[in-house]
């Protein structure tokens, strides 16, 4: 008589349901995360109709990230009481609703921003209900290469966004594109994996996480996401600046957001080799990113590609792997874990530009990326310091 299938003891996940969760992750990601990122893509189209500058824009995505900010802690909270499945359902109905209220309600910065902050509600229970789904799904040896595949969602939320220009807004109008979005969201909702019922009796309440730990790995997440949200938003406008056409700039943009895929799932890759070790990587991938940060005060146009290449491709490749190590070390609280850890990513992508971009203005841009270069090696350090933190708290060497 065969053995009983056993689930992995760290997280209750079964080989039977790791593509399923892994494919749930994916498009809950996306889906979540679309609504800023298709206001981004579609910023021209959007700006003329509504009548706000460029300022407008970045203020209404400080916006959305400082709100995901507040709520992911909150958000944590309810994916463990509710379940991973139940809260990401809710997330993409709530990120669809989010979406059409843009195309129907939106007719003012002020109603886009309202509009806004209802979406990034969505995209913190969504991406921690996703964390919490393939911590309970997905075997321990495969994780790293599931969450580096989940987190490689985000720059292909910015490719669909830039594809909807051509094809929806300048076809039918952008409101259409973001009614489609809408209809597209609610269409991946039974791709959400069914949540084990014992795996859900089973969590702790997370009182064993190490908080302080976190709030370090967080503190460093909110440096290094400042920095590397602030070359998506100003590299196009520097490089011209410095004399390079923004056609090239463009490119080299694109050319670092197929890195930051790449790099992303090659990196979960490796992280199912190296379990132990992903927060020195983090740190190591930083430390790079800095460098090619640095490089972007330089003027010209292979100083330019380089700088983005590793300052955005390799800078900005690590979110799933803070993800898996918070994950690994926290298998009964996944998502509470990495609320803590996500508040301090949002609170980059919210803080990030306002700020880089007023050193931009009173100093210029190669002092503005001296000074994020910074940002990032300072939150390398921090990355060693909470990995030793983390290392006292589960009594590893």
């Amino acid at each position: 008589m065969a053995a009983p299938r056993i689930p992995t003891a760290a997280t209750g996940a079964d080989d039977r349901r790791p593509w399923s969760a892994a494919t749930g992750a994916l498009t809950t990601t996306i889906a979540v995360s679309i609504p800023v990122f298709l206001v981004g893509g579609l910023a021209v189209q959007i700006g003329d109709e509504l009548g706000f500058s460029p300022a407008g824009l970045g203020l209404a995505v400080s916006a959305y990230f400082g709100a995901s900010a507040l709520a992911s802690v909150p958000a944590g909270a309810v994916v463990e009481r509710y379940g991973s499945t139940r809260v990401a359902r809710y997330a993409i109905g709530l990120a669809a609703a989010s979406l059409f209220a843009v195309a129907v309600a939106a007719r003012s910065l002020w109603s886009l921003v309202a509009v806004l902050v209802l979406g990034a509600a969505a995209n913190a229970l969504g991406q921690l209900a996703s964390n919490s789904s393939l911590a309970q799904h997905v075997p321990v040896r495969r994780q790293g290469l599931s969450f580096g595949v989940k987190q490689a969602a985000i720059p292909v939320s910015t490719l669909l966004a830039g594809v909807a220009v051509p094809t929806v807004a300048l076809t039918v109008g952008w409101r259409w594109a973001f009614v489609l979005a809408g209809v597209l969201a609610l269409a991946v909702i039974p791709l959400t994996p069914k949540e084990n019922d014992g795996h859900r009796r089973s969590r702790g309440d997370g009182a064993d996480r190490a908080t302080m730990a976190l709030v370090v790995l967080g503190v460093a997440g909110m440096l290094a996401a400042g920095a590397a949200n602030a070359l998506g938003t100003f590299l196009v406008d520097s490089a011209v600046v410095r004399g390079v056409a923004p056609g090239p700039a463009g490119l080299a943009l694109t050319l670092g957001g197929v890195v930051c895929g790449l790099a992303r799932i090659i990196g979960g890759w490796q992280a199912d080799l190296r379990p132990g070790r992903q927060v020195g990587v983090i740190a190591g991938l930083l430390a790079v990113g800095a460098a090619g940060l640095a490089l972007l005060a330089v003027p010209g146009t292979p100083a330019l590609v380089a700088g983005v290449v590793l300052g955005f491709g390799l800078g900005w490749a690590w979110p799933g792997l803070m993800n898996f190590a918070v994950v690994r070390l926290h298998p009964q609280a996944p998502a509470a874990a990495t609320s803590i850890t996500q508040t301090g990513i949002y609170a980059g992508g919210c803080v990030g530009p306002l700020g880089l971009g007023g050193i931009a203005a009173a100093a210029g841009y190669p002092v503005m990326w001296t000074v994020a270069a910074t940002a990032m090696v300072s939150a390398a350090a921090l990355m060693l310091l909470g990995s030793a933190m983390l290392r006292r708290h589960t009594g590893n060497t």
